[in-house]
């Protein structure tokens, strides 16, 4: 056992240390202490199984063959490698790269990976250590196999913890495709199939909720790759890359507490909580109470809900409809003078507002009465008993408080 080294051997192809320093160890080291690789493998496995909790079950499955598989590795290799002997310690790259991904794939967490590397090594340092001390190994060669065993443990865990940053990364980014499509899905005009919602959110480990929000977003510069990076729940569907960004909530009321302070200056418009299947409804109507916001015709704040202005929403949907509208019940106006389609649209207004009597009508226009009395006396004579009908009142009303969320005069449509 006090056989110095052999000389002239060739360097480690992977030039790490522990292989460094296992091959600094005489041979003989390796033949006397190869019996007992299958008595540490247990045990190394008996100490991450009694003190990491996830691992404390029966290792079985795909899941427990990468775990014993990676101990495995480790105790013949590095027993191989003890006196430059050939071994597959030059491979451990692939090998614990492979072992973190599967660990990522079989669900487990590189915390509690990186823990059972760290248990193993002390489990295998116990029992080198006594074996050493029992076969009267020296201390300096004793010192050499702790520091190559820790030298492992540093070495197999940053491959593993390569492996599964990659597949994680990979799966991330597999996943939000997968989610991404979900949402182009559940936002499709005409909407897909139940069938085939549930298939993609399924292939999504999306949840399908009940009822949802769409939220339609806009920067103040139209710079939307401050989006990315947004403190978002997994829950949420999010497409930050078209030219209208917009999400999918299912919990409103939670997303926008950590979406208002990061969005700063942006305008968020809600649409109504709809059954899953109507969202494209949803943000329709987030949208359109997005686009009056840039008008001003809704008066912009950081976070606007369209149930609350959905008359208006409603009222500046469809241009046609308004022109038709105009022309049906305001015809009376064309031919007047711009001036007197002005004063006589506005008192028509309040009065279909008010019902009101003269005086309360002079008041809420700041004129006097008698000029009240002479402009209904007008509208008398130019709508008759048109103004007596319910059905058309309600329809001059809704015209002319169209006009007015636009700022267009009644008869520039009634003429159109």
């Amino acid at each position: 056992m006090n056989e110095p080294a052999e000389r002239g051997r060739p360097a480690p192809e992977t030039g790490s240390q522990a292989r460094t320093l296992w091959v600094s160890l005489p041979g003989e080291v390796a033949r006397r202490f190869r019996p007992h690789a299958d008595n540490l493998g247990k045990k190394i496995l008996e100490a991450i199984q009694r003190e990491v909790p996830e691992y404390a079950k029966p290792l079985e499955g795909g899941f427990g063959s990468v775990i014993i598989k990676a101990i495995e590795e480790a105790v013949i290799g590095s027993i191989d490698s003890i006196g430059g002997r050939p071994s597959t310690q030059d491979k451990w790259g692939a090998m614990f790269r492979e072992v973190g991904r599967g660990v990522h794939k079989g669900g487990g967490s590189l915390d509690s990976l990186q823990a059972s590397y760290r248990v193993g090594g002390q489990a295998a340092w116990r029992y080198i250590a006594a074996w050493g001390q029992r076969t009267g190994m020296p201390t300096p060669m004793l010192c050499v196999c702790a520091e190559a065993i820790f030298a492992v443990i540093e070495e197999i865990s940053s491959y593993s913890v390569e492996g599964y940053t990659v597949a994680q990364t990979k799966a991330a980014g597999t996943l939000e495709r997968r989610r991404r499509r979900l949402l182009e899905l559940i936002l499709a005009t005409p909407p897909s199939s139940p069938q085939n919602i549930a298939a993609t959110a399924k292939a999504a480990e999306w949840k399908l909720p009940e009822h949802v929000n769409a939220v339609a977003l806009e920067s103040p510069d139209d710079q939307h790759g401050d989006l990315q990076g947004l403190p978002l729940h997994a829950d949420v569907l999010v497409d930050l890359e078209s030219t209208q960004p917009c999400l999918v909530s299912a919990n409103l009321e939670r997303d926008l507490r950590l979406l208002q302070p990061a969005l700063k200056g942006w305008l968020l418009a809600v649409g109504p909580r709809v059954p899953l299947a109507d969202a494209a409804t949803s943000l329709s109507w987030a949208c359109r109470t997005l686009q009056l916001m840039r008008q001003r015709v809704i008066e912009p704040n950081p976070v606007v809900h369209s149930t609350d202005h959905l008359s208006t929403v409603w009222l500046m949907h469809d241009d046609f409809l308004l022109t038709e509208l105009s022309r049906k019940v305001l015809g009376p106006l064309v031919g007047l003078t711009a001036k007197q389609q002005e004063r006589l649209g506005e008192t028509l207004m309040a009065w279909l507002e008010s019902r009101g009597s003269t005086p309360e009508i002079a008041e809420v226009l700041k004129i006097h009465p008698q000029t009240v009395r002479y402009r209904l006396n007008q509208l008398t004579e130019l709508f008759g008993d048109r103004l007596n009908d319910p059905a058309q009142r309600l329809d001059m009303q809704l015209a002319l408080h169209a006009h007015r969320l636009r700022g267009t005069r009644p008869v520039d449509v009634a003429q159109g």
